[in-house]
């Protein structure tokens, strides 16, 4: 059975991104939470488990082969079990949502250090600076260009849900907690990855958590 380590469902996004993988892969899986940044986690993340991943989350085990990094996750797990499981089946449409994926994965610098994920608070509207409005207006034209050119399918980007939400899904709940401005279709289009399935455990797994990261509770200054 695979085995995956992820770290607080409340803040971590990556870990987020690579649980939602395991899931959309349909494998069954053990899931150990580490709690990020407590009295243990020095400790903790110079285990065997961490040692390949020098103690970042998440970290898949299958059997003597070891993944880490989201997007490598999503690579090995597609592999697995079929590439159409994670990415549309139409030639042009699989290379946007790979572009699309790896932009997620190397950019948005602003949006990440601004934004802190953390599905457990909403906070107010406040004023965006111009590094992380930028950010955000070149994600949702992203966001407009899937959806007008692929997605006909269903409510997600590529249609059905794919690696590219998977991939954008942490965002989506940055956009709601800090309460940050974006299109009618772009909110729409946030409430069909918030509503499914593997959202709405992970959502509620997160409430359940006892830890809390001061750092992470605070509203943008």
């Amino acid at each position: 059975m695979l085995k995956l380590f992820i770290g607080n469902k409340a803040y971590s996004s990556w870990s987020l991104r690579g649980w939602l993988a395991v899931r959309q892969s349909g494998l069954p899986f053990e899931e150990i939470v580490v709690p990020l940044y407590d009295d243990e986690w020095d400790r903790r993340r110079e285990g065997a488990e961490f040692a390949p991943s020098s103690g970042k989350v998440p970290i898949l085990w299958d059997g003597d082969a070891v993944v880490w990094d989201s997007l490598a996750i999503i690579e090995y797990l597609s592999d697995k079990v079929g590439r159409d499981v994670f990415w549309p089946k139409e030639e042009a449409a699989r290379a946007c949502a790979r572009s699309m994926a790896a932009e997620m994965h190397s950019s948005f610098v602003a949006l990440r250090r601004e934004y802190s994920m953390n599905v457990r608070r909403s906070f107010p509207p406040a004023p965006v600076s111009p590094e992380a409005a930028a950010d955000i207006e070149r994600i949702v034209s992203l966001w407009a260009e899937a959806r007008s050119r692929w997605g006909s399918g269903g409510p997600f980007l590529f249609g059905t849900f794919s690696a590219a939400d998977i991939m954008f899904a942490p965002v989506v709940t940055r956009f709601i907690t800090y309460s940050l401005p974006i299109p009618r279709f772009a909110a729409v289009y946030g409430t069909a990855v918030l509503t499914h399935p593997f959202m709405g455990d992970w959502l509620a797994d997160a409430q359940d958590e006892p830890w809390v990261i001061e750092k992470f509770e605070q509203p943008v200054a």
